[in-house]
C-alpha cells in the first residue's frame, strides 16, 4: 500500500558488506523526500518475482541519487547483486502490529490474528521492536492455553518440517540451571539402546551455554533437513542446532530479541518447545523441568502446574509427553560455559564425572527408555547406567561426532579454554550454604561465555561442602583480559559462593 500517495521507483543496487539487526536499505535524502520516507520507515523490495520488507537509513555521500545501499542479509534474502535495478514501494504499518497491541492490552488473540503476527515476523514484516512488543506482552500479559496451541501451530507452519518412519525420540528441558549439559550423556545413552534420538536445541538465551552452544565444541551443529535426517538415522543420534534446519525460522528470530532482553516467557517457551519438536518428527519426549532458587520454576506445585500446560498442549500435537522434575538449586556438575562443559560431559562419558551431572543424565535417559520399551517400567535408570558404566555412551557419542564432522578421538585435555583465568577465593573457614544460580550464569556471560567458547566458570565447592580460609571457591576463564576484569569484579559483587559465617557488607 503507497504511503500518502508516493510514487512507485527503482534504483540501482550498491552492495554494501554490512549487517544490521534488520533488513535496511540505504536512500539517499533527496530520494527518500520523493518517496516520503524518512529514518526507520518501512519499504517493500520488488526484485523479479521476490520481495521483502526493509527499513530505512539516510545517507547523503555513501548512496547518490537514483541508488540503494542493500545489506549483506537484504542480498541473500532476494538474490542481489551490484549494479541490478529494485522497485522500492513505501508501506504502511503491517496490520499484525494492531494484534500486538491488542495483546498488550491483556485481550485474548484468535487463532488467525496469532498466525498474522507469525506470519509478519517470518516475512521480516515486523521491526525487533514490535517483535519485542509481542514478547514482553506474552511475559507480562500471559496467554491462555487456547493461544498457546495457537502459537505453536502458526510457528510450525512458517517453516519445514522433517518425518521419520519409526518413533522418534527426545528430551528437553525448560532451562535456567547453568552447567546442565546433560543431554551431552543422554543423547548417546539413548541411541546407544537403539533408540532413534535426533536431538535439535536452541543457542543459549538467558544461560552461558545452550545444549548446541556445547556440542558445537565437539563437532558442528549446523545441518540442512536433509543431513540432519541422514546422520540421525545412520547413528540414531545427533544433536544439532535447529535455526539452522529452517524449521520454525520464527523462532530464532524471537530468539534474538529475547537474547538480549534476557527473557524466555512461558508461553513463547511452550510455543518454542513444541513446535521445534513436531516440526522434527518427535512423537515421544521427556521434559526437564528443574525447580529451585534461581530457577525459571521455583517449587514443585509451579512446575506441576507447568508440566500439566505442556502435557496438554503436547497431546493435542500428537506427542506422548512425561515430564520430570528435577533439582536445580545449584549448577549441574562443576562447569558452566561452552568448552568446560564439553570436556566435563567427555569426562562423564568416560566414567569421570560429577555424581549429580551423571545421576540426572541417568535418570532422565532412563525415562525415554522405558517410554521406548528399551527397559522394563521401573529400571529405566538402572539400564541407563549400565550403557554408560560399559563404555557403550562412549562409543556411541564418538560415532556421533564423527557423523557432525568434528574429531572422534577428542579427549577432554584437548578442549581448549579461556587464557586468561583468575579465582575467587574463601574468606573464611565454614560451609558453603549458597549458590546463587542467577549469579553464576551473569559471571560466566560476563567473562564472554557462550559467545566465546573458551569462556566460563568452574565451581569448586557446592552446597554443603566445607571449606577453609583461602581455599578456591571458583575460577573464571575468558579469552579476553579486558572481559575477565568484569566478571572477576562482577562475582565480586554478586557473591555466587555464600559461606556461613562470612560477611556480606557493612552499612
Amino acid at each position: 500500500m503507497l504511503k500518502g500517495g508516493a510514487k512507485v521507483d527503482s534504483f540501482e543496487v550498491r552492495l554494501f558488506d554490512v549487517d544490521f539487526d534488520e533488513l535496511t536499505v540505504i536512500l539517499n535524502v533527496n530520494d527518500a523526500a520523493a518517496l516520503r520516507v524518512n529514518v526507520g520507515d518501512r519499504v517493500k523490495i520488488r526484485f523479479g518475482q521476490k520481495e521483502a520488507n526493509a527499513r530505512v537509513s539516510l545517507s547523503r555521500t555513501y548512496v547518490g541519487k537514483g541508488e540503494v545501499g542493500v545489506c549483506r542479509g537484504l542480498r541473500d534474502v532476494l538474490g542481489l547483486t551490484e549494479g541490478e535495478r529494485i522497485v522500492l514501494e513505501p508501506v504502511m504499518f503491517p496490520r499484525s502490529s494492531e494484534y500486538i497491541h491488542k495483546k498488550m492490552r491483556g485481550e485474548e488473540l484468535s487463532a488467525g490474528e496469532i498466525r498474522s503476527i507469525i506470519r509478519d515476523i517470518a516475512r521480516r514484516e515486523l521491526s525487533r521492536v514490535e517483535v519485542a512488543a509481542f514478547v514482553l506482552a506474552e511475559q507480562f500479559k500471559g496467554m491462555t492455553d487456547s493461544e498457546i496451541e495457537s502459537l505453536t501451530l502458526a510457528m510450525i507452519e512458517s517453516g519445514e518440517r522433517i518425518e521419520f518412519k519409526e518413533r522418534a525420540f527426545d528430551k528437553h528441558s525448560i532451562g535456567g540451571v547453568p552447567g546442565n549439559k546433560v543431554s551431552l550423556l543422554i543423547v548417546p545413552i539413548v541411541a546407544a539402546s537403539g533408540l532413534l534420538i535426533p536431538k535439535t536445541s536452541s543457542k543459549a538465551i538467558t544461560s552461558p551455554s545452550g545444549t548446541a552452544d556445547t556440542m558445537e565444541v565437539l563437532a558442528p551443529v549446523n545441518f540442512k533437513a536433509e543431513e540432519f535426517k541422514e546422520i540421525a538415522e545412520r547413528t540414531r543420534g545427533i544433536i544439532a542446532w535447529g535455526g539452522s534446519l529452517n524449521i520454525v525460522p520464527t523462532d530464532d528470530l524471537i530468539i534474538r530479541v529475547e537474547h538480549p532482553l534476557m527473557i524466555d516467557p512461558v508461553p513463547q517457551m511452550i510455543a518454542s518447545i513444541l513446535a521445534k519438536k513436531v516440526a522434527v518428527g518427535i512423537d515421544n519426549m521427556v521434559l526437564d523441568i528443574p525447580i529451585g532458587e534461581g530457577c525459571k520454576t521455583r517449587d514443585e506445585e509451579e512446575a506441576r502446574n507447568l508440566a500439566v500446560k505442556f502435557i496438554k498442549i503436547a497431546r493435542k500435537l500428537g506427542i506422548k509427553m512425561q515430564c520430570g522434575i528435577t533439582y536445580g538449586g545449584q549448577p549441574v556438575g562443576h562447569t558452566i560455559g561452552p568448552a568446560l562443559e564439553a570436556k566435563e560431559a567427555l569426562e562423564a562419558l568416560a566414567g569421570k564425572g560429577p555424581l549429580s551431572l551423571v545421576e540426572k543424565s541417568t535418570a532422565l535417559a532412563g525415562m525415554i527408555l522405558e517410554m521406548g520399551e528399551a527397559a522394563m517400567a521401573g529400571r529405566g535408570q538402572e539400564v541407563a547406567r549400565e550403557i554408560l558404566r560399559s563404555g557403550r555412551a562412549l562409543s556411541k557419542m564418538r560415532e556421533i561426532i564423527e557423523a557432525q564432522g568434528g574429531d572422534s578421538r577428542v579427549k577432554p585435555s584437548d578442549i581448549p579454554l579461556g587464557s586468561h583465568v583468575t579465582t575467587v577465593n574463601a574468606e573464611s573457614d565454614g560451609y558453603v550454604v549458597r549458590v546463587d544460580n542467577e549469579a553464576i550464569k551473569l559471571v560466566a556471560r560476563a567473562a564472554g561465555a557462550p559467545v566465546d567458547k573458551g569462556a566460563g566458570v568452574i565451581l569448586r565447592f557446592k552446597r554443603g561442602y566445607k571449606v577453609s580460609r583461602g581455599d578456591t571457591l571458583m575460577e573464571i576463564y575468558s579469552e579476553r583480559e579486558s572481559r575477565l576484569s568484569k566478571a572477576a569484579a562482577l562475582a565480586a559483587e554478586l557473591v555466587p559462593v555464600q559461606i556461613e559465617g562470612m560477611l556480606l557488607g557493612k552499612i
